[in-house]
């Protein structure tokens, strides 16, 4: 008889988090499938749980998912774990989890906490509807890319990012979008957890040092109701100019225009430096 595969959140800092049927289906499971066996065992020991586990991560999923799999046809069941929150969500569990619909191995969903979900509670942004985004890319091109397919999202977007980072995400964020809000949620459950309402462009002035530390996720304001509609780059830069005609210099010019259209203030700037 096939085995099944558990999906289990774990906390996100505050192990009092862990639900009683997290800790019952640990204690329960044959094995546990851990992103990094050190983080897991340290998990398992505050609860008293002792348990077989194999490492599941980026780098080695595609040989230890046909392992698991095989041994959960074989009848064992398993729970898969991440360092933190919920598996298979930028994870790489997502493949484990495809793995085993693929195979015919029934797939538990153990819930449990979620750093986007508590992140976007906290943040006082629109949250009936957003789209979360996971990490850009440390590709110059794939980032430019990501945030340029974005530049008309109306619903509130998520972010992960890791303090070393973070400031530069900050810069490109206000390059792609001007002077959006912004909120920046960081080492939440934990004794530091702290919420940050701020815009992009005081965010880049405040933070932009990279002095902020632990687990960061953002939420920034999509673009307003209106915003862009049928406005290209160069009708912005057309509407800065009538403001630097009524006595406005071009970065102010250039801010106004962005908040107007969406368009990022310092591609406008951009244009109209290239007309001097």
């Amino acid at each position: 008889m096939s085995g099944e595969l558990y999906v289990v959140g774990t906390p996100i800092g505050n192990l009092g988090d862990l639900s009683p049927r997290a800790v019952e289906t640990l204690s329960s499971c044959d094995f546990i499938a851990a992103e990094d066996t050190r983080v897991t065992l340290k998990l398992l020991n505050h609860f008293g749980i002792k348990k077989p586990m194999v490492s599941y991560f980026e780098h080695n999923k595609r040989e230890r998912g046909v392992m698991i799999t095989d041994r959960i046809l074989a009848g064992e069941s398993c729970a898969i774990v991440t360092d933190a929150g919920m598996p298979a969500i930028s994870d790489p569990g997502e493949d484990l989890v495809a793995l085993c619909h693929a195979r015919g191995i029934k797939v538990n969903a153990v819930p449990g906490p979620s750093a986007l979900i508590a992140a976007l509670a906290l943040s006082g942004m629109h949250t009936g509807r957003f789209t979360f985004e996971g990490f850009l890319s440390v590709n110059k091109k794939s980032r430019r890319d990501h945030l340029e397919g974005l530049k008309d999202e109306k619903r509130t977007m998520i972010f992960y990012e890791a303090p070393h980072k973070l400031a530069n995400t900050l810069k490109d964020l206000a390059q792609a979008f001007g002077d959006r809000e912004i909120t920046i949620v960081r080492e939440l459950t934990k004794i530091h957890e702290q919420v940050i309402r701020t815009t992009l462009e005081q965010a880049v002035r405040d933070y932009g040092d990279g002095h902020l530390k632990g687990e960061i996720v953002l939420i920034l304001a999509g673009a307003p109701e209106g915003e862009r509609a049928g406005m290209t780059l160069e009708e912005a830069a057309q509407a800065a100019r009538e403001w630097m005609r009524a006595g406005d210099p071009p970065s102010l010019a250039a801010k106004k225009a962005a908040k107007a259209s969406g368009c990022a203030k310092g591609e406008i700037y951009k244009l109209l430096q290239e007309e001097e």
